[in-house]
């Protein structure tokens, strides 16, 4: 699965890039070759930030799921719990 960038943050993504080599490389690098450099990332690591991202969703929703028990949880024939220990027998 490729893993595309809506136009406007393609575009910062790209600036970011450039603006990181200026201050951090002591160079400066064009815009196709920040876009060729994001591209490579998307391709290579962005499946891997996607595959954890995707796991860390899945665990929250698993404890979630596991907390819907507890949030919606109705007791049982709860009329006879709910009677006076005096009143039962009784006609």
């Amino acid at each position: 699965m490729s893993i595309e960038l809506p136009k406007d943050v393609r575009a910062e993504a790209v600036s970011s890039i450039e603006r990181w080599f200026q201050e951090n490389m002591d160079e400066r690098i064009g815009n196709v070759t920040a876009g060729a450099l994001l591209g490579f990332f998307l391709e290579e690591i962005g499946p891997s930030i996607y595959n954890k991202a995707v796991t860390d969703v899945q665990e929250r929703l698993q404890a979630r799921i596991m907390e819907l028990d507890i949030e919606v949880h109705e007791d049982e024939f709860p009329f006879w719990k709910r009677q006076p220990k005096t009143a039962r027998g009784r006609r």
